[in-house]
């Protein structure tokens, strides 16, 4: 069974400087990733360094299981590393195991910000680079305003943008400009869902 867009949004944010405030306090983002219900892996970002010069550690660890037989029907292992200087990026490294095939990449930021999409600053571009394989992608960005959203532990009151185009996603970023929530639709028609802890 395959997952549309999976790949991307556990990977799965331009020439625009990245907004310093987006980078949290306590240099971390941890999220469960739920499906119909289920928790079905891990996605975080670890952040170093200062707002002139810093790294981004993206991780992402899923597996979705058959029912019953518990089987896996799909995993999905992403690690990357992102080095920005100036509010530029600079450097994406990324390895991946989309369900058993490997990814690579090694690039320069080529202008575009990351579709690793931690940084709100999406939501002023036009393209993202896929953080998989490399391509570009052409995005288009809807505003959809506030809205309270639930993390763990309670609810924050979060911007709504919705990406379509090359990428599909709805994404919230809370009053820091951090991200406090994704969600998007797989193949299948459920609802993944990036829930932060």
């Amino acid at each position: 069974m395959r997952l549309l867009g999976l790949a991307i949004g556990f990977a799965a944010a331009l020439a625009l400087p990245a907004n310093a405030l987006s980078l949290p306090s306590n240099g971390k983002l941890n999220f469960d990733v739920i499906r119909k219900g289920k928790d079905i892996g891990d996605h975080s970002y670890r952040f170093s360094g200062s707002e002139g010069a810093f790294t981004v550690k993206v991780s992402t660890d899923v597996v979705v299981k058959v029912p019953l037989i518990r089987t896996t029907a799909y995993s999905f292992k992403h690690s990357s590393i992102e080095t920005w200087k100036g509010g530029k990026l600079q450097q994406l490294k990324s390895a991946t195991q989309d369900d058993g095939v490997p990814h690579q990449l090694a690039t320069t930021g080529k202008g575009i910000l990351p579709a690793s999409l931690w940084n709100e600053d999406i939501a002023k571009t036009g393209k993202l680079l896929n953080t998989v394989d490399g391509k570009i992608m052409n995005i288009r960005v809807a505003d959809l305003g506030m809205e309270n959203v639930p993390v763990k532990g309670g609810q924050v009151t979060a911007h709504h943008y919705r990406l379509s185009g090359g990428l599909d996603r709805d994404l919230w970023y809370d009053g820091l400009g951090n991200l406090a929530r994704v969600a998007f639709k797989a193949d299948d028609g459920s609802t993944v869902t990036y829930i932060r802890k």
